[in-house]
Protein backbone atom coordinates (compact mmCIF):
# COMPACT_ATOMS: atom_id res chain seq x y z
CA UNK A 1 0.00 0.00 0.00
CA UNK A 2 1.15 3.25 -0.93
CA UNK A 3 2.15 5.54 1.87
CA UNK A 4 0.01 8.57 0.23
CA UNK A 5 -2.94 6.40 -0.58
CA UNK A 6 -2.86 5.31 3.38
CA UNK A 7 -1.72 8.85 4.51
CA UNK A 8 -4.98 9.98 1.91
CA UNK A 9 -7.67 7.19 3.50
CA UNK A 10 -6.86 8.04 7.07
CA UNK A 11 -7.29 12.03 6.57
CA UNK A 12 -10.77 10.85 4.56
CA UNK A 13 -11.83 8.62 7.79
CA UNK A 14 -11.00 10.82 9.98
CA UNK A 15 -12.77 13.57 8.84
CA UNK A 16 -16.04 11.81 7.98
CA UNK A 17 -15.51 10.90 11.80
CA UNK A 18 -15.39 14.45 12.68
CA UNK A 19 -18.67 15.68 10.63
CA UNK A 20 -20.70 12.47 11.74
CA UNK A 21 -19.26 12.62 15.30
CA UNK A 22 -20.04 16.18 15.97
CA UNK A 23 -23.57 16.08 13.84
CA UNK A 24 -24.41 12.75 16.53
CA UNK A 25 -23.04 15.14 19.41
CA UNK A 26 -25.50 17.64 18.69
CA UNK A 27 -28.69 15.11 18.88
CA UNK A 28 -27.31 14.27 22.19
CA UNK A 29 -25.30 11.01 21.13
CA UNK A 30 -22.04 9.60 21.54
CA UNK A 31 -19.46 10.87 18.84
CA UNK A 32 -18.49 7.28 18.76
CA UNK A 33 -21.37 6.19 17.38
CA UNK A 34 -20.84 9.03 14.26
CA UNK A 35 -17.39 6.86 14.15
CA UNK A 36 -18.80 3.85 13.58
CA UNK A 37 -21.28 5.34 10.94
CA UNK A 38 -18.12 6.92 9.17
CA UNK A 39 -15.92 3.77 9.12
CA UNK A 40 -19.77 1.49 7.97
CA UNK A 41 -20.13 4.65 4.91
CA UNK A 42 -16.77 4.57 3.73
CA UNK A 43 -14.78 1.17 3.84
CA UNK A 44 -15.53 -2.45 3.98
CA UNK A 45 -18.06 -4.74 2.13
CA UNK A 46 -20.95 -3.17 1.00
CA UNK A 47 -19.87 0.40 1.99
CA UNK A 48 -19.27 3.34 -0.81
CA UNK A 49 -15.72 1.76 -0.67
CA UNK A 50 -14.03 5.58 -0.66
CA UNK A 51 -11.55 3.86 2.06
CA UNK A 52 -9.60 1.23 0.61
CA UNK A 53 -6.92 0.99 3.25
CA UNK A 54 -9.33 -0.82 6.09
CA UNK A 55 -6.51 -3.26 7.01
CA UNK A 56 -3.53 -1.28 7.42
CA UNK A 57 -6.18 1.31 9.33
CA UNK A 58 -7.06 -1.23 11.49
CA UNK A 59 -3.65 -2.31 12.50
CA UNK A 60 -3.20 1.39 13.74
CA UNK A 61 -5.94 1.74 14.96
CA UNK A 62 -5.28 -0.85 17.45
CA UNK A 63 -2.82 0.78 19.17
CA UNK A 64 -5.53 3.22 20.22
CA UNK A 65 -6.33 0.62 22.15
CA UNK A 66 -3.38 0.50 24.01
CA UNK A 67 -2.84 3.98 24.62
CA UNK A 68 -5.84 3.86 26.60
CA UNK A 69 -4.70 1.28 28.63
CA UNK A 70 -1.40 2.55 28.91
CA UNK A 71 -2.85 6.08 30.08
CA UNK A 72 -5.12 4.42 32.69
CA UNK A 73 -2.29 2.50 33.56
CA UNK A 74 -0.56 5.89 34.68
CA UNK A 75 -3.50 6.39 37.36
CA UNK A 76 -3.20 3.24 38.76
CA UNK A 77 -0.08 2.10 40.69
CA UNK A 78 0.50 -0.99 42.41
CA UNK A 79 -0.77 0.31 45.51
CA UNK A 80 -4.36 1.81 43.89
CA UNK A 81 -4.25 -1.50 41.83
CA UNK A 82 -4.82 -3.52 45.24
CA UNK A 83 -7.52 -1.81 45.84
CA UNK A 84 -9.66 -2.96 43.33
CA UNK A 85 -10.10 -6.45 45.30
CA UNK A 86 -9.19 -10.11 44.52
CA UNK A 87 -13.12 -10.46 43.95
CA UNK A 88 -13.80 -8.07 40.81
CA UNK A 89 -10.53 -10.26 39.50
CA UNK A 90 -12.25 -13.48 40.48
CA UNK A 91 -15.82 -12.37 39.32
CA UNK A 92 -13.99 -11.48 35.70
CA UNK A 93 -12.74 -15.27 35.40
CA UNK A 94 -15.83 -16.61 36.34
CA UNK A 95 -17.43 -14.42 33.99
CA UNK A 96 -15.60 -15.30 30.79
CA UNK A 97 -15.46 -18.97 31.72
CA UNK A 98 -19.27 -19.02 32.34
CA UNK A 99 -20.33 -17.12 29.09
CA UNK A 100 -18.32 -19.49 26.77
CA UNK A 101 -19.76 -22.67 28.43
CA UNK A 102 -23.54 -21.00 27.96
CA UNK A 103 -22.68 -19.46 24.65
CA UNK A 104 -21.99 -22.87 23.41
CA UNK A 105 -24.93 -24.39 24.49
CA UNK A 106 -26.83 -22.03 23.01
CA UNK A 107 -25.21 -22.33 19.56
CA UNK A 108 -25.29 -25.84 19.73
CA UNK A 109 -28.81 -26.07 20.55
CA UNK A 110 -29.43 -23.52 17.86
CA UNK A 111 -27.50 -26.53 15.11
CA UNK A 112 -23.75 -25.28 15.44
CA UNK A 113 -21.35 -28.26 15.46
CA UNK A 114 -19.66 -28.80 18.66
CA UNK A 115 -16.26 -27.04 17.90
CA UNK A 116 -17.75 -24.43 16.01
CA UNK A 117 -20.53 -23.90 19.25
CA UNK A 118 -17.56 -23.63 21.77
CA UNK A 119 -15.60 -20.92 19.17
CA UNK A 120 -19.00 -18.87 19.13
CA UNK A 121 -19.04 -18.62 22.79
CA UNK A 122 -15.16 -17.77 23.07
CA UNK A 123 -16.02 -14.79 20.78
CA UNK A 124 -19.22 -13.46 22.63
CA UNK A 125 -17.71 -13.73 26.06
CA UNK A 126 -15.32 -10.28 25.88
CA UNK A 127 -16.83 -7.22 26.38
CA UNK A 128 -15.45 -3.93 24.83
CA UNK A 129 -12.16 -2.49 26.38
CA UNK A 130 -12.19 0.39 24.40
CA UNK A 131 -15.92 1.25 24.27
CA UNK A 132 -16.61 0.44 28.16
CA UNK A 133 -13.34 2.22 29.65
CA UNK A 134 -13.61 5.38 27.76
CA UNK A 135 -17.35 6.29 27.94
CA UNK A 136 -16.48 5.63 32.08
CA UNK A 137 -13.52 7.64 31.73
CA UNK A 138 -15.40 10.74 30.35
CA UNK A 139 -18.31 10.27 32.74
CA UNK A 140 -15.81 10.19 35.86
CA UNK A 141 -17.57 6.68 36.84
CA UNK A 142 -14.28 4.86 36.82
CA UNK A 143 -13.84 5.41 40.19
CA UNK A 144 -17.66 4.03 41.32
CA UNK A 145 -18.10 0.78 42.11
CA UNK A 146 -19.67 -0.46 39.07
CA UNK A 147 -16.69 0.99 37.24
CA UNK A 148 -14.29 -0.40 39.51
CA UNK A 149 -15.88 -3.69 39.35
CA UNK A 150 -15.86 -3.13 35.03
CA UNK A 151 -12.03 -2.13 35.10
CA UNK A 152 -10.94 -5.59 36.87
CA UNK A 153 -13.55 -7.92 34.60
CA UNK A 154 -12.00 -6.00 31.28
CA UNK A 155 -8.48 -6.33 32.54
CA UNK A 156 -9.49 -10.21 33.33
CA UNK A 157 -10.83 -10.51 29.55
CA UNK A 158 -7.79 -8.86 28.54
CA UNK A 159 -5.44 -11.61 29.77
CA UNK A 160 -7.83 -14.32 28.83
CA UNK A 161 -7.40 -12.92 24.94
CA UNK A 162 -4.34 -15.08 24.41
CA UNK A 163 -5.99 -18.64 26.84
CA UNK A 164 -8.87 -17.80 24.01
CA UNK A 165 -6.77 -17.94 21.16
CA UNK A 166 -4.55 -20.81 22.00
CA UNK A 167 -8.39 -22.47 22.57
CA UNK A 168 -9.03 -21.64 19.02
CA UNK A 169 -6.37 -23.44 17.49
CA UNK A 170 -7.25 -26.67 19.51
CA UNK A 171 -10.45 -26.58 17.99
CA UNK A 172 -8.87 -27.13 15.15
CA UNK A 173 -6.84 -29.60 15.70
CA UNK A 174 -3.35 -28.14 15.37
CA UNK A 175 -2.50 -29.41 18.78
CA UNK A 176 -2.26 -32.16 21.86
CA UNK A 177 -1.83 -32.13 25.32
CA UNK A 178 1.84 -31.14 25.57
CA UNK A 179 1.60 -28.33 22.80
CA UNK A 180 -1.36 -26.99 25.75
CA UNK A 181 0.82 -27.14 28.19
CA UNK A 182 4.05 -25.60 26.37
CA UNK A 183 1.60 -22.96 25.32
CA UNK A 184 0.47 -22.06 28.87
CA UNK A 185 4.19 -22.63 30.52
CA UNK A 186 5.75 -20.36 27.56
CA UNK A 187 2.66 -17.62 27.69
CA UNK A 188 3.64 -17.45 31.55
CA UNK A 189 7.25 -17.01 31.38
CA UNK A 190 6.69 -13.98 28.51
CA UNK A 191 4.49 -12.47 30.19
CA UNK A 192 6.56 -12.58 33.83
CA UNK A 193 9.59 -11.70 31.52
CA UNK A 194 7.47 -8.92 30.08
CA UNK A 195 6.71 -7.50 33.59
CA UNK A 196 10.34 -7.59 34.98
CA UNK A 197 11.66 -6.18 31.95
CA UNK A 198 9.01 -3.48 31.36
CA UNK A 199 9.92 -2.39 35.38
CA UNK A 200 13.52 -2.26 34.85
CA UNK A 201 13.18 -0.11 31.69
CA UNK A 202 10.74 2.54 33.54
CA UNK A 203 12.99 2.43 36.41
CA UNK A 204 16.11 3.69 33.98
CA UNK A 205 14.04 6.03 32.26
CA UNK A 206 12.55 7.73 35.26
CA UNK A 207 16.35 7.74 36.59
CA UNK A 208 17.38 10.13 33.18
CA UNK A 209 14.38 12.31 32.86
CA UNK A 210 14.81 13.37 36.82
CA UNK A 211 18.33 14.86 36.08
CA UNK A 212 16.10 16.99 33.39
CA UNK A 213 13.94 20.42 33.86
CA UNK A 214 10.82 19.50 31.74
CA UNK A 215 10.25 23.33 31.37
CA UNK A 216 13.47 23.40 29.21
CA UNK A 217 13.32 19.88 27.52
CA UNK A 218 9.77 19.55 27.03
CA UNK A 219 9.95 17.92 23.82
CA UNK A 220 11.90 14.98 25.06
CA UNK A 221 8.91 14.31 27.83
CA UNK A 222 6.52 14.05 24.94
CA UNK A 223 8.99 11.64 22.94
CA UNK A 224 9.50 9.32 26.28
CA UNK A 225 5.61 9.36 26.37
CA UNK A 226 5.20 8.20 22.75
CA UNK A 227 7.58 5.55 23.27
CA UNK A 228 7.02 3.73 26.62
CA UNK A 229 2.77 3.68 25.41
CA UNK A 230 3.66 2.11 22.10
CA UNK A 231 7.00 0.53 23.14
CA UNK A 232 5.23 -1.49 25.54
CA UNK A 233 2.53 -2.68 23.65
CA UNK A 234 4.81 -3.23 20.87
CA UNK A 235 6.59 -5.55 23.33
CA UNK A 236 3.83 -7.86 24.93
CA UNK A 237 2.75 -8.39 20.84
CA UNK A 238 5.83 -9.61 20.51
CA UNK A 239 5.99 -11.77 23.12
CA UNK A 240 2.49 -13.09 22.27
CA UNK A 241 0.69 -11.14 24.79
CA UNK A 242 -2.22 -8.86 24.06
CA UNK A 243 -0.76 -5.11 23.32
CA UNK A 244 -3.64 -3.71 25.19
CA UNK A 245 -2.25 -5.08 28.32
CA UNK A 246 1.43 -4.97 28.08
CA UNK A 247 0.56 -1.08 27.84
CA UNK A 248 -1.20 -1.24 31.01
CA UNK A 249 1.61 -2.61 32.91
CA UNK A 250 3.90 -0.34 31.83
CA UNK A 251 1.56 2.80 32.67
CA UNK A 252 0.82 0.99 35.95
CA UNK A 253 4.62 0.72 36.79
CA UNK A 254 5.10 4.46 35.58
CA UNK A 255 2.37 5.29 37.56
CA UNK A 256 4.42 5.26 40.93
CA UNK A 257 6.25 8.37 39.45
CA UNK A 258 5.88 11.96 39.64
CA UNK A 259 6.09 11.92 35.75
CA UNK A 260 2.60 9.97 35.40
CA UNK A 261 1.09 13.29 35.38
CA UNK A 262 2.96 14.74 32.53
CA UNK A 263 3.26 11.72 30.46
CA UNK A 264 -0.88 10.95 30.43
CA UNK A 265 -1.82 14.85 29.04
CA UNK A 266 1.64 14.17 26.48
CA UNK A 267 0.10 10.79 25.11
CA UNK A 268 -3.93 12.01 25.55
CA UNK A 269 -3.69 13.46 21.72
CA UNK A 270 -2.27 10.79 19.75
CA UNK A 271 -4.45 8.10 21.78
CA UNK A 272 -7.68 10.30 20.84
CA UNK A 273 -6.70 10.20 17.55
CA UNK A 274 -5.65 6.46 17.65
CA UNK A 275 -9.20 5.50 19.26
CA UNK A 276 -11.25 7.22 16.76
CA UNK A 277 -9.69 5.64 14.13
CA UNK A 278 -10.14 2.00 15.92
CA UNK A 279 -14.08 2.65 15.85
CA UNK A 280 -13.61 4.28 12.41
CA UNK A 281 -11.78 0.78 11.69
CA UNK A 282 -14.14 -1.39 13.22
CA UNK A 283 -17.21 0.22 11.83
CA UNK A 284 -15.37 -1.07 8.60
CA UNK A 285 -15.44 -4.21 9.62
CA UNK A 286 -19.31 -4.49 9.06
CA UNK A 287 -21.52 -5.09 5.56
CA UNK A 288 -25.01 -2.73 5.61
CA UNK A 289 -26.06 -4.58 3.37
CA UNK A 290 -25.38 -7.66 4.98
CA UNK A 291 -26.99 -6.23 8.09
CA UNK A 292 -29.99 -5.13 6.59
CA UNK A 293 -30.75 -8.10 4.72
CA UNK A 294 -30.54 -10.19 7.91
CA UNK A 295 -32.06 -7.73 11.18
CA UNK A 296 -34.18 -9.82 12.32
CA UNK A 297 -31.81 -12.08 12.78
CA UNK A 298 -29.02 -9.74 13.89
CA UNK A 299 -31.61 -8.09 16.10
CA UNK A 300 -32.99 -10.74 17.59
CA UNK A 301 -28.64 -12.28 18.65
CA UNK A 302 -28.10 -8.72 19.40
CA UNK A 303 -31.05 -9.01 22.29
CA UNK A 304 -30.59 -12.46 23.45
CA UNK A 305 -26.70 -11.62 23.81
CA UNK A 306 -26.67 -8.07 25.66
CA UNK A 307 -29.60 -9.74 28.10
CA UNK A 308 -27.95 -12.92 28.63
CA UNK A 309 -24.20 -11.06 29.30
CA UNK A 310 -26.05 -8.49 31.50
CA UNK A 311 -27.84 -11.79 33.43
CA UNK A 312 -24.47 -13.58 34.03
CA UNK A 313 -22.35 -10.72 35.13
CA UNK A 314 -25.01 -9.60 37.70
CA UNK A 315 -25.44 -13.19 38.91
CA UNK A 316 -21.77 -13.60 39.10
CA UNK A 317 -20.95 -10.35 41.42
CA UNK A 318 -24.40 -10.67 43.56
CA UNK A 319 -22.43 -14.25 44.24
CA UNK A 320 -19.44 -12.18 45.49
CA UNK A 321 -21.45 -10.07 47.74
CA UNK A 322 -22.04 -6.97 45.53
CA UNK A 323 -25.27 -5.14 46.16
CA UNK A 324 -28.04 -4.88 43.52
CA UNK A 325 -27.49 -1.97 42.30
CA UNK A 326 -23.72 -2.42 41.66
CA UNK A 327 -24.28 -5.93 39.78
CA UNK A 328 -27.13 -4.61 37.77
CA UNK A 329 -24.44 -1.33 37.20
CA UNK A 330 -21.48 -3.40 36.08
CA UNK A 331 -23.89 -6.08 34.11
CA UNK A 332 -25.15 -3.22 32.13
CA UNK A 333 -21.92 -1.61 31.04
CA UNK A 334 -20.31 -5.14 30.24
CA UNK A 335 -23.43 -6.28 28.49
CA UNK A 336 -21.69 -5.53 24.70
CA UNK A 337 -19.39 -7.96 22.39
CA UNK A 338 -15.70 -6.62 22.03
CA UNK A 339 -13.50 -5.41 19.46
CA UNK A 340 -11.48 -8.74 20.45
CA UNK A 341 -14.47 -11.12 18.85
CA UNK A 342 -13.07 -9.92 15.39
CA UNK A 343 -9.70 -11.48 16.12
CA UNK A 344 -10.75 -14.47 17.44
CA UNK A 345 -13.12 -14.70 14.53
CA UNK A 346 -10.73 -14.30 12.53
CA UNK A 347 -8.64 -16.71 13.60
CA UNK A 348 -11.69 -19.77 13.45
CA UNK A 349 -11.82 -18.35 9.92
CA UNK A 350 -8.43 -19.16 9.08
CA UNK A 351 -8.42 -22.60 10.35
CA UNK A 352 -11.89 -23.53 9.62
CA UNK A 353 -13.08 -24.03 12.55
CA UNK A 354 -15.92 -21.29 11.95
CA UNK A 355 -17.84 -20.24 8.84
CA UNK A 356 -18.03 -17.46 7.09
CA UNK A 357 -21.91 -17.10 7.91
CA UNK A 358 -21.26 -17.18 11.70
CA UNK A 359 -18.57 -14.91 11.67
CA UNK A 360 -20.59 -11.98 9.82
CA UNK A 361 -22.89 -12.54 12.13
CA UNK A 362 -20.87 -11.77 15.11
CA UNK A 363 -19.54 -9.13 13.31
CA UNK A 364 -22.85 -7.93 12.83
CA UNK A 365 -24.15 -8.15 16.29
CA UNK A 366 -20.69 -6.95 18.00
CA UNK A 367 -21.09 -3.30 15.81
CA UNK A 368 -24.59 -3.06 16.58
CA UNK A 369 -23.72 -4.06 20.27
CA UNK A 370 -21.40 -1.12 20.07
CA UNK A 371 -24.35 1.43 18.86
CA UNK A 372 -26.11 -0.13 22.01
CA UNK A 373 -23.41 0.47 24.43
CA UNK A 374 -22.94 4.31 23.84
CA UNK A 375 -26.41 4.72 24.79
CA UNK A 376 -26.64 2.06 27.76
CA UNK A 377 -23.04 2.66 29.78
CA UNK A 378 -24.49 6.50 30.48
CA UNK A 379 -27.38 4.59 31.91
CA UNK A 380 -25.58 1.94 34.19
CA UNK A 381 -26.36 4.20 37.49
CA UNK A 382 -29.39 4.78 36.71
CA UNK A 383 -30.67 1.31 35.74
CA UNK A 384 -28.63 -0.28 38.91
CA UNK A 385 -31.22 2.07 41.11
CA UNK A 386 -34.47 0.94 38.99
CA UNK A 387 -33.26 -3.08 39.18
CA UNK A 388 -32.24 -2.41 43.03
CA UNK A 389 -35.92 -0.90 43.68
CA UNK A 390 -37.66 -3.44 41.69
CA UNK A 391 -36.07 -6.55 43.40
CA UNK A 392 -36.35 -5.21 46.87
CA UNK A 393 -32.19 -4.54 47.36
CA UNK A 394 -30.99 -2.12 50.13
CA UNK A 395 -29.00 0.78 48.87
CA UNK A 396 -25.86 0.89 50.95
CA UNK A 397 -25.03 4.79 51.73
CA UNK A 398 -22.12 5.80 49.54
CA UNK A 399 -22.54 3.45 46.68
CA UNK A 400 -22.88 6.20 43.82
CA UNK A 401 -19.79 7.92 45.31
CA UNK A 402 -16.77 7.34 43.87
CA UNK A 403 -14.62 5.24 46.18
CA UNK A 404 -11.15 6.65 45.82
CA UNK A 405 -10.25 9.91 48.17
CA UNK A 406 -11.67 12.83 47.39
CA UNK A 407 -8.99 14.42 46.27
CA UNK A 408 -6.49 17.60 47.63
CA UNK A 409 -7.68 20.24 49.96
CA UNK A 410 -5.11 22.78 48.36
CA UNK A 411 -3.26 22.96 44.84
CA UNK A 412 -0.31 24.45 44.60
CA UNK A 413 0.85 25.04 41.24
CA UNK A 414 4.31 26.52 40.54
CA UNK A 415 6.78 25.44 43.25
CA UNK A 416 9.22 28.49 43.13
CA UNK A 417 10.09 31.10 46.30
CA UNK A 418 6.69 31.68 46.32
CA UNK A 419 5.01 29.22 45.88
CA UNK A 420 7.35 27.12 49.03
CA UNK A 421 6.76 30.49 51.36
CA UNK A 422 2.53 29.83 50.26
CA UNK A 423 3.19 26.14 51.79
CA UNK A 424 4.62 26.99 54.91
CA UNK A 425 1.24 27.73 56.64
CA UNK A 426 -0.05 24.29 55.38
CA UNK A 427 3.13 22.43 57.04
CA UNK A 428 1.42 21.74 60.21
CA UNK A 429 -2.20 21.53 59.05
CA UNK A 430 -4.19 18.49 58.19
CA UNK A 431 -4.54 19.46 55.30
CA UNK A 432 -4.16 17.04 51.57
CA UNK A 433 -1.60 19.61 49.27
CA UNK A 434 -0.61 18.33 45.83
CA UNK A 435 1.56 20.50 44.19
CA UNK A 436 2.03 20.91 40.54
CA UNK A 437 5.40 22.22 39.05
CA UNK A 438 7.37 21.83 35.70
CA UNK A 439 10.71 21.14 37.88
CA UNK A 440 11.17 17.81 39.63
CA UNK A 441 13.76 19.95 41.90
CA UNK A 442 10.28 21.73 42.90
CA UNK A 443 8.32 18.53 43.11
CA UNK A 444 11.00 16.98 45.01
CA UNK A 445 10.91 19.82 47.95
CA UNK A 446 6.99 19.61 48.07
CA UNK A 447 7.50 15.88 48.55
CA UNK A 448 9.48 16.61 51.53
CA UNK A 449 7.30 18.59 53.30
CA UNK A 450 5.15 15.84 52.85
CA UNK A 451 2.69 17.35 49.98
CA UNK A 452 1.92 15.24 46.67
CA UNK A 453 3.84 16.46 44.33
CA UNK A 454 3.66 15.73 40.60
CA UNK A 455 5.61 16.98 37.43
CA UNK A 456 3.21 18.41 34.85
CA UNK A 457 2.38 21.92 32.56
CA UNK A 458 -0.32 23.00 34.49
CA UNK A 459 -1.75 24.83 30.61
CA UNK A 460 -2.96 21.57 29.91
CA UNK A 461 -6.27 20.29 31.34
CA UNK A 462 -4.88 16.55 31.42
CA UNK A 463 -2.39 17.47 33.83
CA UNK A 464 -5.04 19.53 36.11
CA UNK A 465 -7.63 16.13 35.54
CA UNK A 466 -4.97 13.69 36.76
CA UNK A 467 -3.90 16.12 39.94
CA UNK A 468 -7.98 15.95 41.00
CA UNK A 469 -8.21 19.70 40.44
CA UNK A 470 -11.77 19.23 40.40
CA UNK A 471 -11.97 18.28 44.33
CA UNK A 472 -9.85 20.93 45.39
CA UNK A 473 -11.56 23.79 47.80
CA UNK A 474 -8.76 25.84 47.55
CA UNK A 475 -6.15 26.34 44.17
CA UNK A 476 -3.27 29.28 44.37
CA UNK A 477 -1.08 29.70 40.77
CA UNK A 478 2.33 31.54 41.65
CA UNK A 479 3.32 31.02 38.10
CA UNK A 480 5.36 34.43 37.25
CA UNK A 481 4.59 34.31 33.47
CA UNK A 482 1.20 36.33 33.07
CA UNK A 483 0.29 34.77 29.71
CA UNK A 484 0.67 30.97 31.11
CA UNK A 485 -1.11 31.95 34.71
CA UNK A 486 -4.07 33.21 32.96
CA UNK A 487 -4.41 30.05 30.34
CA UNK A 488 -4.22 28.22 34.23
CA UNK A 489 -6.21 29.58 35.46
CA UNK A 490 -9.01 29.82 32.60
CA UNK A 491 -8.25 26.01 32.85
CA UNK A 492 -8.95 25.62 36.71
CA UNK A 493 -12.31 27.43 36.49
CA UNK A 494 -13.72 24.84 34.09
CA UNK A 495 -12.66 21.94 36.04
CA UNK A 496 -13.24 23.37 39.83
CA UNK A 497 -15.92 25.94 38.98
CA UNK A 498 -16.36 25.43 43.61
CA UNK A 499 -12.74 26.17 44.19
CA UNK A 500 -11.14 29.86 45.50
CA UNK A 501 -8.73 30.38 43.35
CA UNK A 502 -5.68 33.09 44.03
CA UNK A 503 -3.63 34.15 41.78
CA UNK A 504 0.07 35.70 42.02
CA UNK A 505 0.98 38.81 39.40
CA UNK A 506 4.01 40.47 38.64
CA UNK A 507 2.86 43.67 37.72
CA UNK A 508 0.02 45.61 38.69
CA UNK A 509 -1.39 46.32 35.37
CA UNK A 510 -2.10 42.54 34.66
CA UNK A 511 -4.54 42.45 38.04
CA UNK A 512 -8.03 43.03 36.18
CA UNK A 513 -6.96 40.19 33.64
CA UNK A 514 -6.70 37.46 36.52
CA UNK A 515 -10.08 39.30 38.21
CA UNK A 516 -11.63 38.91 34.78
CA UNK A 517 -10.07 35.03 34.38
CA UNK A 518 -12.12 34.17 38.17
CA UNK A 519 -9.72 34.77 40.22
CA UNK A 520 -11.05 35.44 43.78
CA UNK A 521 -7.79 37.17 45.25
CA UNK A 522 -4.76 38.45 43.14
CA UNK A 523 -1.68 38.84 45.29
CA UNK A 524 0.77 42.04 43.15
CA UNK A 525 4.50 41.48 43.51
CA UNK A 526 4.73 45.15 42.69
CA UNK A 527 2.65 45.87 45.70
CA UNK A 528 4.32 43.14 48.30
CA UNK A 529 7.28 44.70 47.30
CA UNK A 530 6.19 48.07 48.08
CA UNK A 531 4.79 46.88 51.22
CA UNK A 532 7.89 45.20 52.33
CA UNK A 533 10.35 48.61 51.41
CA UNK A 534 7.70 50.45 53.51
CA UNK A 535 8.19 48.60 56.54
CA UNK A 536 11.30 48.01 56.66
CA UNK A 537 12.39 51.85 56.09
CA UNK A 538 9.53 52.83 58.51
CA UNK A 539 10.94 50.45 61.14
CA UNK A 540 14.48 52.13 60.23
CA UNK A 541 12.93 55.73 60.73
CA UNK A 542 11.48 54.48 64.15
CA UNK A 543 14.87 53.05 65.42
CA UNK A 544 16.88 56.33 64.42
CA UNK A 545 14.04 58.51 65.48
CA UNK A 546 14.54 57.30 69.34
CA UNK A 547 18.60 57.72 68.95
CA UNK A 548 17.82 61.06 67.78
CA UNK A 549 19.84 60.94 64.43
CA UNK A 550 16.51 61.86 62.56
CA UNK A 551 14.92 65.42 62.02
CA UNK A 552 14.14 67.27 59.62
CA UNK A 553 17.12 68.62 58.50
CA UNK A 554 18.70 65.25 58.35
CA UNK A 555 21.10 63.40 56.01
CA UNK A 556 19.53 60.44 55.66
CA UNK A 557 22.18 59.06 53.54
Amino acid sequence: MDLWILLGDIVVLLAASLLLGGLLSRLGQSPLVGYLIAGMMLGGPGSLQIVRSAGEIEAIAELGVALLLFSLGLEFSLERLKKLGVRPLIGGVVQVVLTVAIGAAGAFLFGLKPTESIAFGAMISLSSTAVVLRMLMERAELEMPHGRNSLAVLLTQDMAVVPLAILMALLAGGGTASDVAWGVGRLLLMAAALVIGLFLLNKIAVMVLGTLTLHRNRELTVIFAVVTGLGSAWAAHMAGLSPALGAFVAGMLLGSSVFATQVRADVSSLRVVLLTLFFGAAGMVADPIWILQNWHVVAGVTLVLTVGKLAVIWAVFQALGHSTRVASATGLCLAQIGEFAFVLGSIGVTSGVVTSETYALIVSVTIVSFFLSAALVPLSPRFGNRIASLLGGKFEPGEDKPTADDGPDVVIIGFGPAGQITAESFVERNCHVTVIDLNREGVRRAELLGFRGAVGDATQDDVLEHAHVAHAKAVVITVPHHHTAVLILEQVRQLAPHAHVIARSRYQMHTNDYIAAGAHAVIGDEEQVGESLANHLRQWLDANEEGGRVGPNSDLS
